[in-house]
């Protein structure tokens, strides 16, 4: 099913009914965090660590103060004293010390944005150096198996003797692949206006979850919540890197109390990759033993890459390898090296964007090594419950994904030998890549009121980060009222309205929606029993202890992706011509906004394969891409034919909606689909992102004709 074939009822589940928000961003009405109009307003501009390790000795601020314009500026020395933050990336101007390069080291405050940006150049920073390490390798001598990755998984898991079952494997393949640091850069770069009106702060900031921000920020200035409080009407993206409160928002806090005036903190583009996360690096070591029918008997996954020295997160990159194949003996385990870098945070699929790289190249390898077809070959892999857990799927249509990708692409027509189409000094090839998400459901609250017009306002603090979650919330909350769509109004983005998890993970429907489903069926079960008096009546849900109860299922989202490229035998360039994404996961609620996010992370997925890159530079210690005209991003030129379909499924086990995320799938798979792709058509392994030209024509010429390289 698309967007053209969804029902269009007005209160359907699933009917492309459109953003509710989509005229404001288009005439430029909807306001940003960066954008509110606030009397007296003053703007801020951070002063970023010059050094990758060590302390500040002096702050020269003379300079900086006698720029016309110029408010303050604020030190280690002179800011605010704070609680201690949970987490170390929000401890700000609080001691001298410098743990990695781009760490601020000061914030300016000027009338105008223009003031303060020439007072942070006029600040003068003398620092003590210390020799820094921030170049990541398989071998690193501190690297060390954490108990945990990111999400609660445990570091390392293993069933059986993987070891000795692939050494006596009549078929196997041992490979290593690289995928190097990315980069979220949402399009509103992280801002923050934050006030103080009669020791109470409010602010306006780019978030994915306000609930969150207000309780980090009534920690740190000590507050109670009530008086805290926070606004996230608009926001324009996030990618995981507004997940957790990061330092605009604490530093627009301190010199709005400082200068006792309203302050604007933007963050500069250049400055994000250092100080709001980042996908950090991933060495991956795969082996995989097989029988001569394909079928995998030994599966080993293992995963090295950094953290910074303040904070722990680990990438589990190795995790979805627990999930996919029927391999009876297996291994995934991750490494973890501290060095002087940022700290890493989430990126889309965080875990499964760059493991299912790793994994679906290794499959699409031993299908080579076969000379299988690289979908039958994942078929015949496809496993009764789930690996790891032994737990049963509560639903899990990954071959039906398949299948249908493969109808859809026009699969069969494929000639499997690599280099066999050309068209003048073009190699053209295609690639399959089979995806997974797991399903992530977080307890929420949420207010429905009926009221005497009969109309409803349905009230949750939701975050909308350009997904359309007002509008999905809304069709949710008619379905269970059995009144149409445009009758129900919903209030999000305020920490003012009851509390609701994040908007990550690919849980934000799943959570939000739950409690709005079961606070409208109470709703609709009072007024069954007579007229709501004329104030109106409302109704509250909390799923707490239901949502995030364990289930006895494993729950996932699958999905398959087809690429068609044509490579450059002359430049290297690699251009995709044709994507197709076929999912399954659960009940699409919205055909036009459920579109939207899989073909975004599509896109995303092509930017990991050909164009987006970071690199640490071991001498100075910093991202040497740091904006978008190093860091290159995909743009239309670069999509020409993407298509996303999807298999409606029943699954009863999920939520009232049977609904399961969908922000983050679309990238999952996306970047192994091109390189298996990019293979077929040139003959050439390439094992380390992204596939630039230098890369591809290398390996292009290395090419002998008789065998992969």
């Amino acid at each position: 099913m698309d967007a053209t074939t969804a029902p269009a009822s007005a209160t359907a589940l699933g009917a492309p009914v459109e953003r509710r928000e989509g005229r404001e961003k288009v005439t430029g009405t909807a306001r940003y965090a960066a954008e509110q109009p606030c009397p007296g307003r003053a703007h801020a501009w951070p002063v970023p660590a010059s050094i990758a390790r060590g302390r500040v000795t002096g702050i020269d601020t003379a300079a900086a103060l006698a720029v016309p314009g110029v408010l303050a500026v604020l030190t280690h020395q002179n800011a605010p004293r704070l609680a201690e933050p949970e987490d170390p990336t929000l401890g700000v101007l609080r001691d001298s010390r410098v743990p990695h390069r781009g760490w601020f080291v000061a914030l300016v405050v000027g009338e105008t944005l223009e003031a303060a940006r020439a007072g942070a150049a006029a600040v003068r920073v003398d620092y003590a150096v210390e020799d820094h390490d921030v170049t990541l390798t398989a071998t690193h001598p501190d690297a060390y198996a954490p108990e945990q990755a990111n999400g609660g998984y445990p570091g390392s898991r293993e069933h059986g003797d993987p070891d000795g079952v692939f050494a006596s494997a009549e078929v196997r393949v041992d490979v290593d692949y690289r995928v190097p640091p990315l980069h979220n850069h949402p399009m509103e770069p992280h801002a923050t206006t934050a006030e103080w009106h009669d020791g109470r702060l409010t602010v306006h900031t780019s978030t994915q979850g306000s609930t969150a921000v207000r309780a980090v920020l009534a920690g740190l200035f000590g507050l109670p919540e009530e008086h805290v409080t926070v606004l996230a009407e608009h926001v324009g993206g996030g990618f995981g890197s507004k997940g957790t409160p990061r330092p605009d928002v604490v530093l627009a806090a301190m010199a709005a109390r400082h200068t006792g005036r309203p302050v604007t903190l933007a963050l500069p583009r250049r400055f994000l990759p250092a100080v709001v996360g980042h996908r950090a690096p991933t060495l991956h070591r795969l082996r995989l033993g097989a029988h001569p029918d394909g079928r995998l008997t030994s599966l080993i996954h293992e995963v090295t890459t950094h953290t910074s020295r303040i904070k722990e997160f680990v990438e589990q990159a190795a995790v979805p390898a627990r999930v996919m194949y029927a391999a009876p003996d297996s291994r995934t385990t991750h490494r973890v090296a501290p060095l002087d870098v940022p700290t890493p945070s989430w990126m889309r699929a965080p875990g499964e964007a760059p493991g299912m790289y790793a994994l679906e190249s290794a499959m699409d390898e031993l299908a080579a090594e076969l000379g299988m077809d690289p979908v039958e070959l994942r078929i015949v892999n496809e496993p009764g419950t789930e690996p790891d857990s032994g737990k049963p799927f509560s639903s899990r249509h990954l071959v039906e994904c398949l299948r249908e990708g493969a109808r859809r692409f026009d699969w069969a027509e494929r000639d499997p030998r690599p280099r066999s189409r050309a068209e003048g000094p073009l190699l053209v090839g295609s690639g399959v890549a089979a995806a997974m998400y797991p399903v992530l459901v977080q307890p929420s609250t949420a207010a429905a009121r009926a009221l005497p017009d009969g109309t409803y306002l349905v009230r949750i603090n939701a975050t909308d980060i350009g997904t359309g979650a007002r509008t999905v919330l809304a069709q949710i909350a008619a379905d269970a009222l059995a009144v149409p769509v445009a009758r129900v109004r919903t209030e999000v983005g305020s920490s003012e309205l009851p509390a609701a998890s994040l908007a990550g993970g690919s849980s934000g429907t799943a959570s939000w929606g739950w409690a709005v489903h079961e606070a409208c069926t109470r709703l609709a079960e009072r007024l069954a029993e007579g007229p709501p008096p004329a104030e109106g009546i409302e109704v509250r849900a909390d799923t707490a202890g239901r949502a995030d109860a364990d289930s006895p299922f494993a729950r996932h989202a699958f999905g398959a992706h087809f690429a068609e490229v044509a490579v450059d035998t002359v430049t290297g360039e690699t251009r995709v011509r044709r994507l197709l994404g076929v999912y399954a996961a659960g009940h699409i609620l919205n055909s036009r906004t459920a579109r939207s996010q899989f073909v975004g992370g599509m896109t995303m997925g092509l930017g990991m394969a050909l164009t987006e890159g970071s690199t640490v530079d071991a001498a100075f210690g910093d991202f040497a891409e740091a904006d978008l005209a190093a860091y290159h991003v995909p743009t239309h030129a670069d999509v020409p034919d993407i298509e996303a379909h999807w298999i409606d499924e029943d699954d009863t086990r999920l939520n009232p909606m049977g609904s399961k995320g969908i922000g983050e799938i679309g990238i999952v798979g996306t970047a192994a689909a091109i390189g298996n792709a990019v293979f077929h058509a040139t003959g050439v392994r390439l094992r380390e992102l992204p596939l630039t030209p230098d890369r591809v024509l290398s390996g292009i010429r290395e090419w002998d004709g008789s065998s992969a390289s």
